[in-house]
């Protein structure tokens, strides 16, 4: 099993997809890596990229070719300025020359460099193959598998490897619920607290709270920037960005510059039941469309579900609690991070492997069970919570039209955000005692009901909306 932190489930990069744009773009870094280490990096001339399975059929949609000329060219997707990415890519594209590194310029035709190959290698059907070519002369290739939610890994496991030593400096380790709950009552712990210590075994509090700060801001400029961006998202379907004009209907009266300025506002607003709906699904459609137009954005557990985590915290903060601060943020993400680690531990949080039940039912359980504990729920109603919402998310299939991150995903996380308050409100009015359903069973079906979906519902827009619905309709 692996060690997984807070900081590997909710990483800050670049939109649309964790492990269709993400994952090969981090890949594409680890090559170049590879390849310096080998020695072999200044005497490389050419280099070809073959993507494999759910990465081909879906990769245009999803940016993948972008995402792996980006990595290709040294730059990443945490730190690179978004509206320098287009430059980038029109400047290879044009010139058909790649800056490799950042340090080498080779030729580089993304037409013909980069295959996509409709098969599915064994291991994982997100594969991309890397090789490259001094002259006509192979030189170097390795294979890389994206797992989702921007993991990578190689076939024979060297970073489960690295993560199993991690594990054995956890003062708790955790891999199922039941687990952690165990935890929870030998130390009269809440969860989050059992989660921190486990944390502090990797790095101290100040760089627990620098980083855990810095991915709520960038939630928090996520949405900002959602629901103050009006048009059409890119790609060809000709979505309109809805969060804008639900935003703008909303009718804030208090005026902001910031995006802190921006959330004081929102808790002096009208909070009727109706409001409180269109502001959890405006806070989720808002960091979705960002997601869709190469945005930055925090996987939570993915790039897909990115809008759910967000929404739920920001619910909190404006409406439940207009007293929250960071020590609340703070708490919700450490529990979150916790739950999502659960599932991919026991199943997956990819698409690919799961369907839409990995990405926005996870995403949607690990919400549900962070806000129960910031609403006061015990550790075994924090498990119920996160049950109920992926138990109401079984089966859910991921069948985007023309393979983009759009339809039907970004309302499908205003549909998770929801969920997870109900998941919330429900595990709050049940006795621990009378629970049916343990949420390490319900893992374990989900990782089932995954096995036994047909691959054309993974990811691979070969069924469902994505051929009921084309483009033409759109």
């Amino acid at each position: 099993m692996e060690c997984i932190s807070v900081f590997d489930m909710l990483k800050i990069g670049v939109g649309p997809s964790s492990s269709h744009t993400l994952g090969p773009w981090r890949a594409a870094e680890r090559w170049l890596q590879e390849l310096k280490d080998d020695n072999v990096f200044n005497t490389v001339t050419r280099i070809q990229v073959d993507l494999y399975g759910s990465l081909s059929l879906t990769g245009k949609g999803h940016a993948t070719d972008l995402a792996v000329m980006l990595g290709l060219s040294g730059s990443d997707p945490e730190y690179i300025p978004t509206e320098t990415i287009d430059i980038i890519i029109a400047s290879i594209t044009n010139t058909e020359k790649l800056v490799l590194g950042d340090e080498k310029i080779i030729d580089f035709d993304m037409q013909s460099e980069i295959v996509f190959n409709k098969v599915f290698l064994p291991f994982h059907s997100n594969a991309i193959t890397f090789t490259a070519f001094n002259m006509n002369t192979e030189i170097h290739q390795s294979t890389f598998y994206s797992i989702g939610g921007g993991f990578v890994v190689k076939e024979e496991r060297t970073v489960a490897a690295e993560n199993q030593e991690l594990k054995s400096e956890f003062p708790f380790p955790v891999d199922k619920a039941t687990e952690l709950l165990a935890f929870c009552k030998s130390e009269n712990k809440m969860i989050s607290e059992i989660v921190l210590e486990n944390e502090r075994s990797l790095r101290d509090d100040k760089t627990i709270d620098f980083e855990l700060q810095r991915i709520w801001q960038t939630m928090l400029d996520c949405m900002f920037t959602g629901c103050h961006t009006e048009g059409t998202l890119p790609g060809g379907l000709n979505v309109r960005r809805r969060a804008y004009d639900m935003h703008k209907n909303l009718n804030i009266e208090m005026p902001y510059v910031t995006s802190q300025d921006w959330l004081q506002s929102i808790r002096q607003s009208e909070v009727k039941f109706r409001q409180i709906l269109k502001w959890v699904s405006c806070f989720a459609l808002s960091v979705n469309e960002v997601n869709a137009s190469l945005g930055r954005v925090v996987t939570a557990p993915t790039n897909g579900s990115a809008g759910v985590i967000p929404a739920v915290l920001m619910y909190y903060m404006v409406i439940e609690n207009h007293e929250a601060d960071f020590k609340h943020i703070k708490q919700f993400l450490l529990v979150a991070g916790e739950i999502g680690s659960i599932f991919k531990k026991g199943a997956t949080i990819s698409a690919a492997m799961g369907g839409c039940q990995a990405e926005i039912g996870v995403s949607s359980a690990m919400a549900a069970a962070a806000l129960t504990e910031l609403l006061g729920g015990s550790p075994e109603q924090v498990m119920i919570a996160a049950e109920i919402a992926m138990e109401h998310h079984l089966g859910l299939t991921c069948d985007p039209i023309g393979g983009l991150v759009q339809i039907p995903c970004i309302e499908r996380n205003a549909m998770g955000a929801i969920k997870a308050i109900n998941a919330a409100e429900l595990a709050l009015d049940t006795d621990p005692k009378n629970a049916k359903v343990p949420l390490d069973k319900v893992v374990e079906t989900m990782w089932e009901t995954a096995k036994d979906m047909n691959n054309k519902y993974k990811e691979t827009s070969e069924g469902g909306l994505a051929v009921r619905v084309n483009m033409a309709d759109c």
